[in-house]
């Protein structure tokens, strides 16, 4: 096998440390949001007007809430303004009044900072996709899908960087904190693909017509299947995140009986998950490829992990540290999902 000449280089490096970046950047947000500190800064960039944050309410501007809470209200009239010009009526309707309805937090300086770390991360990440679009300017005359793909990725860190923004002015609307996860998975399974593309390729065999055909259809169907239970995941996380500010963050073990039956659904389709990728395990076992196999192994536990995890949450009354473990756990999934699919559909050459 011919190995890939970007493998190795500065710009591989720097896309695997900006993937392992993003996947912190994801766990820093599952505990944001599992100790409710998303508003611990009302607002953004900056937080409580500075940009080191204060360590206690002495500190804060003065009738900071009434304040803070008028520039969300005016920052959001003009976004849901957009939305009607959109066409999007209702959705503006309801974000306004959503946006009057809601309180702004009193000041937790645990939370303040919880968020202001989460936000450093963000930064991180930002930095680091800057630079990995600079480096791959290297690769200009020999391998523009790198050129083009850090392109893509820096504009939808931008993009992500205004839904943040989005996000603290509409005081963690649940469907505005969909559509943030959505895209950082998207985002996720972007540098996946840059980080693959500028590997080396070095392993045994190619893979025959009659094996990658069905590698590739069961590989769909379960990264179909972990981007629905995801999304059914979002919605249980937003009913959760509903019923825990009714609850004021108390009385955990009694979230769970006042969920639908989304999350019972949520709950019972994990199963089918695992079935699928047994069933990918068998198939990439006829294949000897060790490599594969080994991936296959680990996208087992980490689906066994998941389930436990998600176990552990219904019976021991939804643990704040058990949240952000399922949320990574299932972005290394499907992140693991997606880089077997890249390598199932690789180009042998030998």
């Amino acid at each position: 096998m011919k190995a890939n000449p970007n493998s190795g280089s500065f710009y591989n490096r720097l896309a695997i440390i900006t993937l392992s970046a993003v996947y912190l950047l994801i766990l820093a947000g599952g505990i944001v949001r599992s100790t409710g500190s998303g508003m611990g800064c009302p607002d953004w960039p900056k937080c409580f007007g500075t940009w080191v944050p204060p360590t206690s309410a002495d500190q804060l501007p003065a009738n900071y809430q009434v304040t803070y809470a008028e520039q969300r209200v005016r920052k959001n009239h003009r976004l849901a303004g957009y939305l009607e010009k959109l066409g999007f009526a209702g959705t503006a309707k309801a974000l306004r009044a959503e946006t009057i309805a809601a309180p702004e937090a009193a000041f937790n300086v645990n939370k303040t900072w919880t968020e202001y770390i989460n936000r450093l991360i963000g930064v991180l990440v930002g930095l680091l996709i800057m630079g990995t679009m600079a480096a791959s300017l290297k690769f200009r005359g020999t391998n523009k899908t790198l050129v083009w793909g850090s392109l893509a990725a820096f504009l939808l860190v931008v993009v992500q960087g205004w839904l943040g923004s989005v996000v603290v002015s509409t005081n963690l609307l649940p469907w505005m904190i969909t559509v943030h996860m959505v895209l950082a998975v998207v985002i996720l399974c972007l540098l996946i693909y840059l980080v693959h593309e500028s590997t080396s390729n070095t392993w045994g065999d190619s893979l025959s017509l009659a094996q990658i055909k069905p590698l590739r259809a069961i590989l769909v169907i379960s990264l179909t299947a972990m981007v629905i239970q995801i999304a059914m995941g979002t919605q249980v996380r937003e009913a959760i995140d509903l019923i825990a500010v009714q609850f004021g963050f108390a009385f955990r073990d009694q979230w769970i009986e006042n969920l639908g039956t989304d999350f019972y659904i949520h709950r019972s389709f994990s199963l089918l998950i695992l079935g699928i990728n047994v069933y990918l395990y068998l198939l990439l076992r006829r294949t000897k490829q060790e490599h594969l196999i080994w991936w296959a192994q680990v996208l087992l536990a980490l689906l066994l992990v998941e389930i436990v995890v998600g176990a552990l949450m219904v019976y021991f009354a939804i643990p704040a540290w058990a949240q952000p473990i399922h949320l990574l756990t299932s972005t290394l999934i499907i992140g693991l999902q997606f880089w077997l699919f890249l390598e199932i559909k690789r180009p042998q050459t030998v």
